[in-house]
């Protein structure tokens, strides 16, 4: 595998040239590619907003808005709901103009958040390691467009990165931002868990973490939702195994092949596919205390590597994506949206070493692109039983596997490395990553 991405080096050295890197590196060339690549996406949506009409997720989440505002029943606070209470706060957002302009607002949202994230990476054009890793969010983030305009992954993505980039000089911010951005979509806890264990302000970030949660909890309770502030646990436990989660695979083939008793459906509760067939109901329910006990495995790699002096910025981002990656091969929910889960730890270690955040990177590029040819436009075939849309199902999933194999034997590789002489500088304001630092 090592000869296929050295190949891969060796074609992207060939197209970009010094003068071409050069240009790559300039503020005026990076903020022509951001509106460039956004006006493409209203130039895409331009239809589906002159109609007011809405696309992906947003259609229910316009309807949540509208019972909120016309008949004030909120979900999370009046009814449970499957999402965290903070998400109400950008959908109930997007619709403070009417219904005809949802389409719009989230776009917008979405866009400010983007260009929030390059601000940070690059540190608004005066770090110059983080050009790559802004030009790569804006690439990964064309790839994975159909998911990222029209779901919350578009806007907790972005945040993701602004909190990993502010942590070593404002960790108050980075902790706030994550924890708010986990209150949105639960996935940044895992985010969340590897800066717990890595930073040297730690104290600091559980403290405010613990704060933001309480806020918010306190605002639940004052807006009589206190009974549902937890729901959205219940609520994804009880889930089948579904279509697109690595798990699924050998089900989904099984469908696809015409096995007796072993078929596709669609849940219309929650605007699902969902597989169901022998053995799913007990791997749906193992799945969860697997996925708890790969997360506290992947701990426990990360406090050893601490206490052998590992190089803090690399541990921080690989239990990141460990974790993160844990959270998808053993999750018995699959959409396409949770490869934004992995994008922003990805795109941070980019900026702070090519040579060694290649594997990931480039694994992920592919991930992304088949991930938006099943979604949307393979999808129907695929629950039609297509072998083609199966096979570009199964490559995406075993590449998904391949991503968490390689986080995990790298965080083990570095617990048996010797400790590194910048590793012992490390302080209260910077995390050593190499070339570039993980700050703001």
């Amino acid at each position: 595998m090592s000869t296929i991405f050295d190949r891969v080096d060796a074609h992207l050295a060939r197209t970009l040239t010094p003068a071409r890197r050069l240009t790559l590196q300039r503020t005026r060339t990076l903020a022509l590619g951001f509106l460039g690549l956004h006006a493409l996406f209203l130039f895409a949506l331009l239809p589906t907003i002159l109609t007011g009409g809405v696309l992906g997720d947003l259609p229910l989440y316009r309807t949540w808005a509208e019972l909120g505002r016309e008949h004030g029943v909120w979900q999370g606070i009046d009814t449970v709901w499957v999402y965290p209470i903070g998400a109400l706060l950008p959908i109930a957002l997007a619709g403070i103009a009417g219904p005809l302009l949802y389409q719009l607002l989230w776009l917008l949202m979405t866009t400010a958040l983007n260009a929030v994230a390059v601000g940070a990476l690059t540190d608004w054009g005066r770090r110059r390691s983080g050009y790559k890793s802004a030009w790569y969010w804006l690439l990964a983030s064309f790839l994975l467009s159909p998911v990222g305009l029209l779901r919350l992954e578009g806007l907790t993505a972005p945040l993701v990165i602004v909190g990993l980039v502010l942590l070593a000089r404002r960790p108050v911010v980075a902790a706030a931002v994550l924890t708010l951005t986990t209150w949105i979509k639960v996935w940044p806890a895992a985010v969340f868990l590897a800066v717990v264990t890595v930073s040297p302000r730690r104290r600091t970030v559980l403290f405010t973490g613990a704060v933001v949660t309480a806020g918010v909890a306190a605002s639940v309770w004052m807006l009589g939702g206190a009974r549902y502030l937890t729901g959205f646990v219940t609520e994804q436990s009880d889930r089948a195994l579904q279509l697109e989660a690595p798990i699924t695979t050998p089900w989904v083939w099984l469908a696809t092949l015409g096995h007796r008793g072993t078929v596709i459906y669609e849940n219309y509760s929650i605007a699902t596919r969902e597989v169901s067939g022998p053995g799913t109901d007990l791997v749906a329910a193992l799945m969860t205390p697997v996925m708890f006990g790969a997360i506290a495995a992947i701990f426990v790699l990360m406090l050893l590597a601490q206490r052998r002096r590992a190089d803090a910025g690399q541990l921080l981002l690989l239990g990141a994506l460990a974790l993160v990656g844990a959270f998808i091969v053993f999750n018995k929910v699959g959409s396409p949206q949770y490869m934004l889960w992995l994008v922003p730890v990805v795109a941070v270690g980019v900026g702070r070493s090519w040579a060694a955040w290649r594997v990931p990177a480039l694994l992920m590029l592919a991930i992304s692109g088949l991930t938006t040819l099943i979604f949307p436009i393979f999808y129907l075939p695929l629950i039609d039983g297509d072998l083609f849309s199966l096979l570009l199902l199964t490559v995406r999933n075993a590449l998904l596997v391949v991503l968490f194999g390689w986080s995990v034997t790298s965080l083990a590789r570095l617990n048996r490395a010797a400790p590194r002489r910048d590793a012992l500088i490390v302080g209260r304001r910077t995390l050593p990553v190499g070339q570039g630092r993980i700050d703001g």
